[in-house]
């Protein structure tokens, strides 16, 4: 199926299919109610951001695998929708997007800890929990021990992995002898993450709607592009951070464009989807 491309913003990263195509049932699905959506149709639309008809292919076979989209078959045509655990992860991040913000300036001094000790031959297990763990915040204090600002509740994510009997979470108050500016640039790598919100900000404050402009892919691009960054944002409190912090200006940034393109990409995505109730 042949598909047009439409020019991206100025050195636009490519996002992974996976994240686009979790931007796309963001956008366009997990508020509609429990909906399926033809192949033909996601495959047009990731088509138009530039990404080839095979990966998306194989791309939703993978999320199928990994239990975050189940199949629908209607005669010849092939559904995808949301599974509970993928609509889980879609709303935590709604509220990390559009709730919670980037910016954390009202950080009540406490620190939510978790430790755990897991057998040398649970790789795949270690590696899924640190991962999950960086998504809700936390960063590495020791490697056995993770730290996050705040009272973070991961039991839910910890048990859902299997781990809860090889895991121990606390919460506390730091020492006044502990310097906490010390230690959370030990913790995390600020530079890296300033990084992403300072590009961030440059490339997306220059954009403007144009007359040929797509936005579906524009949103899509700029949901999967932001998820992404503040992915890896613990959310850390802005008093114990540089003076020029980046977040806010960045997040002001994609809060303007979000709201230039969610009525026309809401009306485009009316005329390109085709679903059926899941």
């Amino acid at each position: 199926m042949n598909a047009e491309i439409v020019p991206e913003p100025p050195d636009t990263p490519q996002p992974r299919p996976q994240s686009l195509l979790l931007a796309f049932f963001g956008n366009h699905v997990l508020e509609q109610g429990p909906l399926a959506v033809y192949s033909g149709s996601i495959i047009t639309v990731l088509g138009r951001a530039g990404v080839g008809e095979q990966a998306v292919r194989s791309t939703l076979t993978r999320m199928v695998n990994r239990n975050l989209l189940q199949r629908q078959r209607q005669g010849r045509r092939m559904y995808f929708g949301l599974t509970p655990l993928a609509t889980q992860i879609l709303h935590d991040g709604g509220r990390r997007v559009w709730e919670t913000g980037a910016v954390n300036d009202d950080w009540d001094g406490s620190w939510t800890l978790l430790g755990f000790s897991l057998p040398e031959s649970w790789q795949r297990q270690r590696h899924d929990l640190r991962s999950q763990l960086g998504w809700s915040g936390f960063g590495p204090l020791y490697s056995g021990l993770w730290i996050a600002p705040g009272r973070v509740d991961v039991s839910a994510v910890v048990a859902e992995l299997g781990l809860s009997a090889h895991v121990k979470i606390f919460h506390a108050l730091a020492d006044g002898a502990t310097d906490i500016d010390l230690m959370i640039r030990d913790t995390w790598d600020l530079e890296s993450i300033a990084a992403r919100y300072e590009d961030f900000h440059s490339r997306w404050e220059a954009w403007r709607a144009g007359p040929d402009d797509d936005a579906v892919v524009t949103r899509l691009r700029l949901v999967s592009e932001w998820l992404d960054i503040i992915r890896t944002d613990p959310r850390l409190p802005v008093r114990h951070l540089p003076a020029d912090w980046p977040a806010h200006e960045a997040e002001t940034t994609f809060h303007r464009v979000a709201a230039e393109t969610e009525a026309p990409a809401r009306r485009m995505a009316a005329a390109l989807l085709e679903t059926t109730p899941l």
